[in-house]
């Protein structure tokens, strides 16, 4: 994907003693005490902080923090908390500018943070003077958040348009690069992971992907519904009986092309959702009237484990059971030590899917972890994603 890029602009000197606006992901989750209870954004944000600082630029950063009311700052709205913890990672002071958008002071070799951009009015639906103001605090517009790039706001997409110049920071340039291989250019078989408790909610993302994968994996709630359009039974597990024809006509779709959507053979099933609750290993076809589906069994985790051995590209997105709990955890774990083994290239992305790589200890053998969520799930769906879709643009006009 062709963008201007922060690297190439500090290593061309191209941001000494330039003004450099970097909008960040620094959402992160705060305790009752107003303490950052996990801070793995605010540490991935540091690299393109490093490199415009390092370019001798005076830095600007600014992010949202949860989801405040527009021009009615509370307590919990400030970035007060980000701003001490990036001054520990950077070993210097980030002082935390209030009432920004009409002027900030800041020399070469300082950072400041914004406050919470989200607090701005007009900020959510790109008002354009909202924008403007934003592009006029700046020499060069870096967009290093992926976590936002599916949102076309003021802060990520109106300063991208009117800023002299827009590029890509590490963080974002390292998601396009890794989705670009994973999608656009994979190493085959492709094989998709897509999980999660409706059809409803990813319907389009399997309709796209049917058109691509050579293998399409599905679980939780989905893989019961395409269990009913398969003709099994699924007891009282969570489906959506009213999608079954659409779940065929993505197994039609995949079977067109000589693919295939392997429906499990086994299940882990309960009488009750609890943590506790008695877990029993069935063959698919036994499922009885009052059982739930918590989990994939043992024969066919063993078997997805296997196909993905043998891929060339693997795309997660989702837990294949209720892993938070251990008597339903075996099949996402199976799965997850797959990808890990796997000579494949591996992308896994959204929150479910992080936190069991995290329960599991497999970061390290995770080709690329995307910070997005939202915009992680558009790009499967084979979206153009607003921020992508200006940083583009604007390169394209720097060359003509």
């Amino acid at each position: 994907m062709n963008v201007l890029r922060l690297s190439d602009l500090a290593a061309a000197g191209r941001v000494a003693g330039r003004r450099v606006f970097i909008r960040a992901d620094l959402n992160v989750p705060l305790d009752d005490t107003g303490r950052i209870a996990e801070d793995t954004r605010i540490r991935a944000s540091v690299p393109g902080i490093r490199a415009a600082l390092d370019g001798g630029a005076a830095v600007m950063v600014t992010s949202h923090l949860g989801r405040p009311t527009e021009g009615d700052p509370k307590p919990a709205d400030t970035l007060a908390p980000v701003a001490a913890r990036l001054s520990e990672l950077l070993g210097r002071e980030v002082r935390l500018v209030k009432d920004w958008v009409d002027g900030v002071e800041v020399a070469p070799g300082q950072v400041v943070l914004l406050e919470n951009c989200r607090l701005n009015k007009g900020e959510k639906k790109n008002d354009p003077a909202l924008a403007k103001k934003l592009a006029a605090l700046c020499d060069v517009f870096v967009h290093d958040a992926f976590g936002t790039a599916h949102r076309a706001e003021a802060s990520t997409y109106g300063i991208a348009d009117h800023a002299a110049v827009a590029c890509a920071g590490p963080l974002l340039a390292a998601e396009i690069d890794a989705i670009t291989r994973a999608l656009a250019q994979p190493r085959r078989p492709l094989v998709a992971i897509v999980a999660g408790s409706k059809v409803s909610t990813k319907l389009s993302i399997l309709q796209s992907l049917a058109r691509n994968v050579d293998r399409l994996i599905v679980g939780g709630g989905i893989a019961n519904t395409f269990l009913l359009a398969a003709g099994m039974p699924i007891g009282k597990s969570l489906a959506e009986p009213a999608l079954v024809d659409e779940a065929k006509a993505v197994i039609a779709a995949m079977a067109a092309r000589g693919a295939a959507v392997p429906v499990p053979t086994d299940v882990v099933v309960a009488r009750e959702f609890k943590a506790d609750a008695t877990a029993t290993v069935k063959a698919a076809r036994d499922v009885g009237p009052d059982d739930l589906i918590l989990d994939i069994g043992p024969e066919t985790a063993a078997a997805l484990a296997g196909q993905l051995l043998e891929a060339g590209t693997i795309v997660w997105n989702g837990p294949v059971g209720v892993f938070e709990w251990d008597a339903f955890a075996k099949g996402t774990e199976t799965i997850a030590r797959a990808i890990a083994r796997s000579p494949a290239y591996s992308i896994a992305g959204g929150g479910d899917t992080l936190a069991a790589i995290d329960k599991y200890g497999l970061a390290a053998d995770i080709d690329y972890i995307s910070t997005g969520g939202g915009a992680f799930l558009e790009v499967l769906e084979g979206k153009t994603l607003p921020a992508f879709e200006i940083l583009q643009k604007r390169a394209k006009d720097a060359t003509a």
